[in-house]
């Protein structure tokens, strides 16, 4: 059996089912203002965004929403904002026109929305699990959103772990919010390539720090979103903890481009990334080794 026929089946969203929502068509954007844009990084900034529709607050963690402005076009954003709440939340970075026009958004200014698209983290098949979430640089945006829904579900998860790597202690997202997370029951593992001199963590890959952390392995998943070319590698240390493939989820949300399976460049053999995930299951990948 082929992955595509495991994977859930995508049905375009027909004008009814649209309607229902409160949308004409999942190609039509709807308007959001910037209530707060700030910048976080030297690349990358956070924007809170106002929608003008609350279709569009109907997303779980792991989802992204295709965010344009016009003349420049659109792009596919993963959401950082945790499930429930009632504004968007976004960290962009700058690494072309289009992201640099959104850095020089403020507040008061429109762009435009649609989605949410993907599919994301099923919390279910977290639940009663110690999870060790690792992240790497810009990773964090989107596992921001599920560490904030699983942090709103107290009791319902086991042991929490976030292990976190970033090139140096100024290119850290969210470090400002890591005590209050701390503080709801997430142990954070923090660690840079290239400390300056106040830096007082860790120094080194990520992987370095994994077989460090306390893990009951028969009962541990874990969640990797970074770089591709940390994938390979932390699955590896998570295979040595003894995670198989069934316990591992990871995110391919660097593949998006149009969010509709219609430009085929999330394509990994039969599968569109963009329709069937980009979260999977490692074992929901066997076969597919240029999927990292």
């Amino acid at each position: 059996m082929s992955l595509y026929a495991k994977m859930p089946e995508h049905k375009p969203e027909h004008n009814e089912e649209a309607l229902s929502r409160g949308m004409d068509s999942p190609y039509l954007p709807f308007p959001g203002t910037v209530e707060r844009s700030i910048r976080v990084s030297e690349k990358e900034r956070f924007f809170v965004v106002a929608p003008s529709n609350e279709t569009l607050l109907d997303y779980g963690p792991g989802q992204f929403f295709m965010v344009g402005l016009p003349g420049y076009g659109e792009a596919p954003i993963s959401i950082t904002s945790g499930p429930g709440e009632k504004k968007i939340e976004l960290c962009i970075r700058a690494v072309g026109n289009l992201t640099n026009a959104f850095h020089r958004l403020r507040k008061g200014d429109r762009i435009w929305i649609r989605g949410p698209f993907g599919r994301g983290f099923d919390l279910s098949a977290l639940e009663g699990r110690d999870i060790v979430f690792v992240a790497g640089g810009i990773g964090i945006v989107p596992m921001r959103s599920l560490l904030k829904a699983v942090l709103d579900k107290p009791g319902r998860f086991g042991r929490l772990t976030l292990i976190y790597g970033a090139k140096t202690p100024e290119e850290m997202l969210f470090a400002e919010e890591m005590d209050g997370w701390r503080r709801r029951g997430l142990d954070i593992q923090a660690t840079v390539d290239k400390p300056d001199g106040p830096w007082k963590g860790h120094t080194g890959l990520v992987t370095a720090l994994i077989p460090k952390i306390e893990m009951a392995h028969m009962n541990t998943v874990g969640v990797i979103i970074g770089p591709p070319v940390m994938y390979r590698f932390v699955i590896l240390s998570l295979n040595a903890r003894g995670l198989g493939a069934e316990d591992i989820f990871v995110s391919l949300e660097r593949r998006m481009k149009c969010g509709v399976g219609k430009c085929g460049h999330c394509q990994i053999n039969s599968v569109y990334v963009c329709q069937c995930g980009p979260v999977f299951r490692l074992s929901e990948l066997k076969g597919m080794p240029e999927a990292f």
